[in-house]
């Protein structure tokens, strides 16, 4: 490929493999501004519908680890063609679908071509630049997998807005398909030599159970109690299958994720600050439109704007930070990424109902500046002291973890925020007593202006205290997600311990006895 397009061949691939990524982050990020409305056009609740993020995110976590296997099987091209294939017959039939059933297997079907995509276009560019510009390769491929997400809501509230909740599946269909094309010309084919891989299928069916088990329980413990016996039954179900697959994986002699790349201190450290990387990620881009809905009333349009300028800055960043993480030791590029996202996460504790959009989208702008300044670097420090025959799993494995922290994360703060609004709900009711005077002063207000309105006599005291419990809980929802913006900072700041293990460990040069000298 290299002696028929020449040096430019490396972005020919890399474009080819940022397309697929692009498509499949799109469309994880579109559809959580379309669930409002899907469920009031199929009349179904939220114990139905978080199946289209859910399922989306389990499939895709799951088919990552498949990735190695169809490339040493049928090599990156037919790899990338089936992935994308698959991704796109469920975007069409998302968009054609009548019924919520067909709609969440669309969304699987969409999460396993996704899974297979992005860990084999990490591979593609490690392979066609050089050890000394993978920083610049993967500030390539971070346009991708980090913009995306930024853009998503956005693209998605403008398809609502514009045109119904079919055309945010139909979106990714063109990306999707242009990228198939240029896949035809410069994807190398690669061909296997000698039998079919061994594949683990009973690390599959374990992966899947603890995967599953670990998401349906945090997405239903709100609703069902996490006392409940379902629940206990599906993290005990999580914790045995997940326990189960690491036995499996470190006993087989062909395992689907080789979990000893985790003995690699540098790797493992990579990997923890990956999970914290994807739950900052895919947890902002769910908590801050999810606020400034709930709180500012935005509409879904200028919701997704609100996260356009951060997008932006991240690609101006990347290439940036790409070539930064090739001269700058990498412990010191993540643990700056690390401090300044959290930092940002720091300022949002400052939010409230008048919260003006640009103070709100520069304290964004500042930890997409953060992110930009660790994923690049991350992967690189990931994979550096793994061999060469490790490469492959290390990038599936890496993509893994930063994926599954993603999908937990989200969840985790979803929980968060709720047990928190409870909490202060409460803890706001009871002041709210005939003998405090700000709450009675209040109530009258209320009561005079539902008099105005015409409201009858008789009704005007519920009335009012309608709208008092509307204010209590209005203030203790804003609460609740100061405290969900500050564990994320606590997180983000604790996280930059185990970043200090990326720090390369140079051996030490041997003293030399100083020569024995003479008396005299």
């Amino acid at each position: 490929m290299f002696a028929r397009f020449g040096p430019r061949y490396r972005y020919y691939v890399s474009f080819t493999a940022m397309l697929g990524t692009m498509a499949m982050v799109l469309t994880a990020t579109m559809i959580n501004v379309a669930i409002p409305v899907i469920m009031g056009t199929f009349g179904v609740g939220q114990d139905t519908a978080h199946w289209l993020s859910t399922g989306f995110i389990a499939a895709m976590t799951i088919s990552m680890l498949v990735n190695d296997w169809s490339v040493r099987a049928f090599g990156e091209r037919a790899t990338y063609l089936a992935a994308m294939g698959i991704f796109t017959f469920g975007a069409i039939l998302g968009g054609l679908c009548n019924s919520i059933d067909t709609m969440i297997f669309a969304r699987i079907l969409q999460g396993l071509g996704a899974g297979m995509v992005q860990p084999l276009s990490m591979i593609l560019m490690f392979q066609v630049f050089p050890v000394e510009q993978r920083g610049r390769a993967m500030g390539l491929f971070g346009v991708g997998i980090i913009v995306a997400p930024a853009l998503g809501p956005t693209l998605g509230g403008v398809l609502l807005d514009v045109f119904n909740w079919r055309y945010v599946f139909f979106m990714s269909v063109p990306v999707a398909a242009v990228g198939v094309l240029l896949a035809l010309v410069f994807m190398p084919s690669g061909k296997r030599e000698g039998p079919l891989p061994v594949f683990d299928w009973t690390g599959l069916v374990l992966v899947i159970v603890f995967v599953s088990s670990i998401l349906t329980g945090m997405s239903n413990g709100q609703r069902e109690g996490w006392g409940a016996p379902i629940i206990s039954v599906y993290f005990s179900t999580a914790a045995v299958s997940g326990l189960a697959f690491i036995i499996w994986e470190l006993t087989t002699p062909d395992p689907i994720m080789q979990l000893r790349v985790f003995n690699n201190s540098n790797f493992a450290a990579a990997a923890v600050v990956g999970m914290v990387l994807g739950a900052g990620l895919f947890g902002s881009i769910y908590i801050v439109p999810l606020f400034v809905q709930t709180i500012q009333g935005y509409s879904p349009t200028r919701s997704g704007l609100l996260m356009v300028p951060g997008g932006i800055l991240m690609m101006i960043a990347f290439p940036i930070a790409g070539r930064l993480s090739d001269k700058l030791p990498s412990y010191q590029m993540v643990m700056f990424g690390l401090f300044v996202f959290g930092a940002s996460s720091l300022l949002m504790i400052q939010v409230h109902t008048d919260t003006p959009f640009w103070t709100f989208a520069i304290w964004i702008m500042i930890g997409r500046v953060g992110l930009a300044a660790i994923m690049p670097t991350l992967t690189v420090s990931a994979v550096a002291t793994l061999k060469p025959e490790q490469l492959s799993q290390g990038a599936g494995a890496i993509n893994f973890t930063r994926q599954l922290g993603g999908a937990v994360g989200v969840n985790l703060m979803a929980m968060l925020l709720e047990r928190r609004t409870v909490f202060f709900s409460d803890a706001f009711a009871s002041l709210q007593t005939p003998d405090n005077f700000t709450t009675m002063h209040l109530l009258s207000q209320f009561a005079h202006m539902l008099g105005q309105l015409g409201w009858p006599f008789e009704m005007t005291p519920a009335g009012a205290l309608y709208l008092i419990g509307r204010s209590v809980y209005a203030q203790a929802s804003m609460m609740a997600f100061r405290d969900v913006f500050l564990f994320i900072a606590v997180v983000y700041f604790a996280t930059m311990i185990p970043a200090i293990l990326l720090r390369e460990r140079k051996p030490e040069a041997m003293a030399q006895p100083l020569p024995r000298q003479r008396p005299g």
